[in-house]
């Protein structure tokens, strides 16, 4: 026997209200510089591919410095959003390794860890020094601008990672554990 299913009357006042949520003040104090320049620079980029997308199949004339500017535009994005990753640490990382081990392990190769990414980023911060010394002069190709700053902005952004670096290491040695050793921790901390 089908009984059908009565569903108690509500009205549309009442269902509207039903998906209000208690509006929370934004918090902007968890972003840092490179947040908003990598924020500038993809909006940037979005326009240049907008622009492009635009002009190629509606107006049938492509724009083609459009594709250029875009493409240095997602350089920083990349090497800039890479500095964030290093402020919040939330690059790829294997932590498997610090279940196995006893905290009195897992702890001095953590913060070698942390010494061998401050050293990668500083070194890598000064090949692009030298890199971006040599190339500074060249031009960007459908544009009649210099390629240098967005050689230098990849050094800024290594400069950056080698600090945040540092940072990381510092408030590793200050909690007494870093996320290899408690990922648990630090998601607890984002929620």
């Amino acid at each position: 026997m089908n009984h059908p299913i009565v569903h108690p009357s509500a009205v549309a006042e009442e269902i509207a209200h039903a998906f209000e949520e208690e509006e929370k003040p934004v918090d902007l104090s968890g972003y840092a510089f490179e947040d908003w320049v990598t924020l500038a620079l993809f909006w940037c980029m979005a326009i240049c591919v907008f622009l492009q997308f635009f002009t190629r199949y509606v107006l049938n004339s492509s724009l083609a410095w459009t594709e250029e500017i875009a493409v240095y535009c997602l350089v920083g994005v990349v090497f800039l959003g890479a500095a964030m990753c290093v402020r919040i640490s939330r690059h790829i990382q294997v932590d498997v390794v610090y279940r196995m081990v006893p905290p009195a392990v897992a702890r001095p190769m953590s913060l070698l860890v942390d010494v061998i990414r401050i050293v990668f980023f500083a070194y890598a911060a000064q090949l692009m020094w030298r890199y971006s010394a040599v190339v500074s002069h060249e031009s960007m190709v459908t544009v009649d601008l210099p390629k240098w700053p967005v050689f230098y902005t990849v050094f800024a952004a290594f400069v950056l990672m080698a600090l945040r670096s540092v940072q990381i290491f510092v408030q590793n040695l200050r909690r007494g554990y870093s996320v290899l050793e408690r990922p648990d921790a630090f998601d607890e901390a984002e929620a």
